[in-house]
């Protein structure tokens, strides 16, 4: 542990300066600064890929109470630069933990600050928008040195942050989700004529979170995770019913190889894309992406399904969303966002494919949107159909 009385410091573009204990390995590192709304789930949170390159702001008062246990990890490792909390919790109640949260950020050489205003910093962002901001244990550098940092940052704009987090090889996943879990509720309906071992899916890791895999190999698909830059050609050898495009950091218009290669699969292949898998695919649509004021970081943003008028409670993480009026007249827009109104879903109206904004297999979260996973299911078992009827 850190000593009791080595304080870290945050410093934004805006010229402001927070300082508390810090926790976790010292350091200094960059990111942009976002705020969360979840109430529980720091250790989903910490080890979203997306969050690369982002320092995370928590508003729920106290973190760390739970300690960090060996079975909710959703990435191989944390990849965001930083955490701030209200309160570290002084001790960890949970019979699951292996750890105490410092502890395991000590372990990833991730730093954290605690005894932050995080009410305070959250409306800052919220009125102001996403800024950049350097988190540092370092005494020597003045405040208005750690500004100039902050400030001279280039920032997560135009810059691929998906080759710091997909896969470096394809591999097989199996594992479902416990038999416990709450999701057990929402099948496969009996009339899908699923084919022997189960429908053959390929997901482009391009940051993809645990539960995302486990939700399909619950519903008995067999799943091949690629790496991000794997051609369509690669991808089509291996014969899949379905392909689904991972959620992921960064900006999604600084990749243009994965929406070429989404262009090259629409059609031939069912698709689903979930986060930046969904803004990859507006743009292999032809629509165009833009940045939002703040971000959607939560497992608490109500969407709206427009065909049916339900509104579901879903978990979000991303500050890049779809511009709906760039869309050609073929694509739907089908879930928008009841707080700010942007597009939250999509479904081309005659090639296989459609996406959301947010996260169906969020853990912890909302669970309303994970029958979306037995839509995709649907979706390939109509497609292996009307194969058959084509031959």
């Amino acid at each position: 542990m850190l000593a009791a009385y080595q304080t870290a410091r945050l410093a934004l573009e805006d010229g402001s300066i927070w300082s508390g204990p810090a926790f976790g390995a010292p350091g200094t590192h960059l990111g942009e600064v976002v705020f969360n709304t979840s109430m529980t789930g720091y250790q989903e949170i910490l080890t979203d890929p997306s969050y690369a390159g982002q320092i995370v702001v928590m508003t729920a008062p106290q973190i760390g109470n739970t300690g960090i246990n060996n079975d909710d990890d959703e990435a191989r490792q944390p990849f965001l630069s930083g955490f701030v909390v209200r309160e570290l919790s002084p001790c960890v109640s949970n019979w699951r933990a292996a750890s105490s949260l410092d502890v395991w950020l000590q372990a990833h050489n991730r730093l954290g600050i605690a005894g932050i205003d995080t009410r305070a910093l959250t409306r800052k962002l919220r009125t102001g928008g996403t800024q950049k901001g350097i988190l540092t244990t370092e005494t020597a550098p003045s405040d208005a040195d750690l500004v100039d940092q902050a400030r001279a940052w280039p920032g997560l704009d135009d810059v691929d942050l998906v080759q710091a987090v997909t896969c470096d090889a394809a591999y097989e996943w199996t594992a479902p989700s416990d038999t416990e879990w709450e999701f057990r509720r929402w099948t496969v309906q009996p009339d899908i004529a699923v084919p022997p071992g189960g429908f053959s899916v390929v997901v482009y890791d391009f940051g993809v979170k645990h539960n995302m895999l486990r939700r399909l190999a619950s519903l008995g698909c067999r799943i091949t995770v690629v790496p991000a830059r794997t051609t369509a050609d690669d991808v089509l050898a291996l014969h899949p019913h379905g392909v689904l495009l991972s959620n992921g950091p960064g900006d999604p218009s600084a990749i243009p190889y994965a929406v070429e290669m989404t262009r090259q699969l629409l059609g031939r292949v069912p698709m689903l894309g979930i986060c930046l898998g969904h803004q990859i695919m507006g743009q292999a649509f032809g629509g165009k992406t833009y940045r939002l004021k703040f971000g959607h970081h939560g497992g608490n943003q109500p969407v709206k399904h427009i065909p049916t008028g339900r509104v579901e409670i879903s978990a979000h993480n991303h500050n890049f969303a779809v511009d709906p009026d760039t869309l050609p007249p073929e694509v739907d827009v089908t879930h928008v966002n009841l707080n700010d109104n942007c597009c939250e879903g999509m479904r081309h109206r005659s090639l296989p494919a459609l996406s959301i904004q947010y996260h169906p297999e969020a853990a912890p979260g909302p669970h309303d949107a994970d029958p979306l996973f037995t839509e995709f299911v649907q979706m390939m078992a109509e497609h292996s159909r009307e194969a058959v009827t084509r031959r």
